[in-house]
């Protein structure tokens, strides 16, 4: 043990097998032994371990950072494995931030993983993300992203955020000294409901890859203080078109993050972002009904319209008996298909979809529409197990 000991120092505090794994780095004279060091002693935090979160997990552990945290609840699912390359088929029903941990340890048995094994909230968010130098915000859904920033902001953290939509990304960093934070350039979160998720919209599976990776740029160019990282620009990316371009960011002296009248402390922010509590009144405007409701009112035989307003694809993996299929996209132009005085009941994966479908119907002067609460992704949990998750 003295002798790796004395190695070590002798080589700047790395072992032979750590100068040989980083030689293609430390070769970079913009790089060097320093930047291997800054990284080595280094703590970065990652918000989800899905899309974003995989690549960025692999890469800055391949590239030898210190310490890197994750925080994830999920269970890995079929539907995760065009994207999220931490996980394979063998690992469907595991818990993610098992599976992520082994598969980190993997790439690097120098790095070290603290896991955190719970949804990030306002209850612990500030406790889990002090002590880190950079976070990463690889989050799904705007309460996380809201979240993230206010605690980084409190933490004087700085935050790499990216997103994706269908074959679209976006990625800056926020939080840092004099720079912009998120709520700077979306100081008020969009209507419930109104930007769908990964599950509602798709996403070209090699889209994640690309902008986690990306982040993963910026936190090792934020740590080793190479290079110009995002603060102030807004990095846009289309995959169809295969373009970039920036947009340029400014400090809000008004913002409620990071202004002169800055938030003193952590808020509900699923009521903030209208999931729940206040964010409730869009669907009163629409009735609603359970999957057992729908089941005996299906099983008594009542004169319903049932309508699928998934895609094709996921209507020929499974789909409620009895059902008829109008993908959302062509409810305008089939508004004629629905009686206007019957019963219509409409559903979707989740019932995002299906309400946007049940307001365009109502606008049309349909009276009785109404909306299948968790779409058939609850029906499959309480009513028919049957079905396949996807």
């Amino acid at each position: 043990m003295d002798h790796i000991a004395e190695e070590c120092q002798l080589n700047n505090g790395f072992s032979p097998e750590e100068l040989r794994r980083y030689s293609r780095q430390l070769t970079l004279p913009e790089f060097g032994i320093v930047g291997q060091r800054a990284l080595a002693s280094a703590k970065v935090l990652i918000v989800g371990a899905g899309g974003l979160g995989s690549p960025a997990a692999l890469y800055l552990a391949a590239a030898g950072i210190g310490t890197l945290g994750v925080v994830e609840f999920d269970v890995v699912d079929e539907s995760n494995l065009h994207r999220q390359i931490l996980y394979s088929s063998a690992d469907i029903g595991n818990p993610k931030i098992d599976v992520a941990r082994e598969r980190i340890i993997a790439a690097n048995p120098n790095v070290r993983v603290d896991c955190f094994d719970s949804r990030l909230a306002s209850s612990n968010a500030l406790d889990i993300m002090d002590g880190f130098d950079v976070v990463i915000d690889a989050s799904d859904n705007f309460p996380t992203r809201y979240l993230v920033n206010d605690a980084s902001v409190m933490l004087g953290i700085p935050t790499v955020y990216g997103s994706i939509h269908r074959f679209e990304g976006q990625l800056s960093v926020f939080g840092a000294a004099d720079g912009p934070c998120y709520r700077c350039l979306f100081r008020e979160p969009p209507p419930a409901g109104a930007v769908p998720n990964c599950a509602e919209a798709g996403v070209l599976g090699v889209l994640p890859g690309i902008i986690g990776t990306l982040q993963a740029t910026e936190a090792i160019k934020l740590i080793t203080g190479i290079g110009e990282p995002l603060i102030g620009r807004l990095l846009l990316f289309d995959a169809l078109a295969m373009s970039f371009r920036t947009i340029t960011l400014r400090r809000d002296p008004d913002c409620p993050s990071c202004g002169a009248n800055r938030v003193k402390e952590l808020i509900d922010y699923e009521v903030f972002c209208g999931v729940s509590g206040n964010g409730a009144s869009r669907e009163e405007k629409i009735q609603s009904i359970a999957p057992q409701e729908l089941a005996d009112l299906l099983q008594r035989g009542e004169d319903v319209d049932l309508v699928d307003v998934r895609e094709e694809y996921e209507w020929n993996i499974a789909h409620i008996p009895g059902s008829r299929l109008v993908p959302l996209g062509r409810i305008a132009d089939e508004i004629e298909s629905f009686e206007p005085k019957g019963k219509t009941i409409l559903y979707c994966k989740s019932g995002v979809r299906s309400m946007h479908a049940a307001e365009q119907l109502v606008a049309a002067g349909l009276d009785n529409v109404v909306n299948l609460t968790g779409g058939i992704a609850r029906w499959r949990e309480e009513v028919d197990a049957s079905i396949p998750k996807y």
